[in-house]
């Protein structure tokens, strides 16, 4: 990561480059947690690992700092693992192959970055690392499986945070200070198929979607980004009413938390019906390109022969299949009456997978109200219950309520005014941040969340502005710097 020797500030890039380095996936956070540790040992801080794995690392006040109110640092050792499908890259031993790009951002070929939220994992080891950055009573807290579901929030051992301020470090617009998030809960659903032996004069073929930008469900939900689900879905509609085509294997997407970006299914026909069916597929193609030509610029779909299957679904399973995910609701649901322009409600089409005899469809629903939570679930739940499918929703966990008069937003709201001479947008964020979580836990919590600008997270677009990086960390040193006396 020499490349990034020459940027600045030194010390966040310096750490930057090293997490980079090492794997951690979510669930799989051995490697960092024990590079902390070392990190921390070897400067002599204090640490502490709960049973849920997360690592808390404290330091003693700066001279002169000592009566100051003490101060959480927090971010999420996990990062979401994605990669183009054409990639041969393990997440689990290779380094991120990220570089510099002449355009100003960091960005990775072919795969997720890890900036989210492996930029404020190295922020905190620059600041505990340092001997010139005034702070008083530190405390880095450093959460395990956030993007999976949120587990080390859930597991945080009890007293685990002494702080009473908490800056959580895992936002991803410079010049925005957040002040709530979105609750969320996911839905899967499971349905039962039967297989029959494929037709006789059947031809077998592959139908792939790729090239569209994926991206967040929280963040990215509101942008009219192609669902890869939703596209091939359509496809399979058509070639079945038109062709009495058979299917023999459908997957798409990946991530609970990712729109599905990527989508392949094995389709047999016909052979008389091969010419009606390349017919078919072209219109479709143009169709697509004509709904999405902002949106998704890059969108590929593909028909390529496949060696022939012995068995496809039957009839009446591949319409069940193609009716639940066609009713199934993607997108934004409804947008918020008390903050304008934010998304309130949503749910994501997010990942389908066949397995052994089912289909495994999981989605996942956002809102910053607990009652409109719930009812898009119930919305999700009751089209796959019509299908005659299992369905199981995760625990779910709560938003964060926005406290318009917090103490540590109007100082770090001065603080930005004074730095950068504007003002900060204060808003809430319809992704979810740990901090609501947090909250439950530890009621008196004081928190607002803020970060560089990262734009493409959860995908293999994910790429982060080099310029913002320094208003973050000036942002957070100042901030630091401005806390009271207790």
């Amino acid at each position: 990561m020499t490349q990034f020797n020459n940027l600045q500030p030194k010390p966040i890039w310096d750490f930057f480059s090293q997490i980079l380095t090492i794997p951690r996936p979510s669930d799989q956070e051995e490697l960092v947690r024990e590079h902390l540790i070392e990190f921390a040992q070897n400067r002599g801080l204090d640490h502490e690992v709960d049973s849920a794995g997360n690592l808390m690392i404290r330091k003693k006040a700066t001279p002169g700092m000592e009566k100051r109110q003490s101060v959480c640092l927090q971010s999420h050792l996990d990062m979401v693992c994605e990669k183009n499908s054409d990639i041969d890259f393990d997440f689990l031993k290779d380094p991120i192959p990220a570089y510099v790009d002449d355009d100003g951002w960091i960005k990775s070929r072919g795969t997720t970055l890890g900036a989210d939220d492996g930029i404020g994992i190295a922020a905190q080891m620059a600041i505990l690392d340092s001997h010139d950055i005034a702070h008083g009573p530190l405390e880095c807290l450093f959460t395990v499986a956030e993007e999976t579901g949120l587990t080390g929030a859930f597991g945080l051992g009890e007293g685990l945070i002494k702080s009473r301020i908490l800056l959580n470090l895992d936002s991803e617009d410079e010049g925005e200070i957040f002040i709530g998030c979105a609750g969320g809960i996911d839905l899967t659903a499971w349905l039962t198929f039967e297989k029959v032996n494929t037709p006789a004069n059947s031809e077998a073929f592959a139908v792939t979607v790729t090239g569209l930008r994926g991206g967040h469900s929280g963040d990215d939900i509101h942008k009219g980004y192609g669902n890869a689900n939703k596209i091939i879905n359509r496809f399979l509609r058509i070639i079945k009413d038109q062709l009495s085509a058979s299917l023999h294997d459908l997957e798409g997407g990946n991530l609970r938390n990712a729109i599905a970006r990527e989508a392949k299914a094995i389709i047999t026909i016909n052979k008389k019906d091969e010419a009606q069916l390349s017919s078919l597929f072209e219109e479709f193609k143009q169709n697509m390109h004509k709904e999405n030509p902002v949106t998704e610029p890059e969108l590929t779909l593909e028909l390529s022969h496949h060696s022939l299957p012995d068995q496809v679904l039957g009839e009446r399973s591949f319409e069940q299949l193609i009716n639940a995910i066609s009713a199934c609701p993607h997108g934004v649901h409804a947008w918020s009456q008390t903050m304008p322009g934010m998304v309130e409600t949503s749910t994501n089409l997010a990942a389908i997978r066949m397995e052994a005899n089912e289909v495994k469809i999981t989605t996942s629903q956002r809102s910053s109200l607990e009652s409109a939570k719930e009812d898009i679930n119930q919305m999700v739940t009751s089209v796959f219950r019509l299908a005659n499918a299992r369905c199981q929703k995760s625990t779910g966990y709560p938003g964060w309520n926005p406290n318009p008069d917090s103490p540590i937003l109007k100082i770090s709201n001065e603080s930005y005014q004074t730095l950068f001479g504007t003002k900060p947008q204060i808003k809430a964020i319809h992704a979810g941040l740990e901090c609501g979580l947090f909250l439950k836990k530890f009621p008196d919590l004081d928190m607002i969340s803020f970060g560089p600008t990262i734009k493409g997270a959860h995908s293999p677009d994910e790429r982060l502005e080099i310029s913002t990086v320094t208003k973050f960390w000036e942002l957070l040193i100042d901030i630091l710097k401005r806390i009271p006396n207790a």
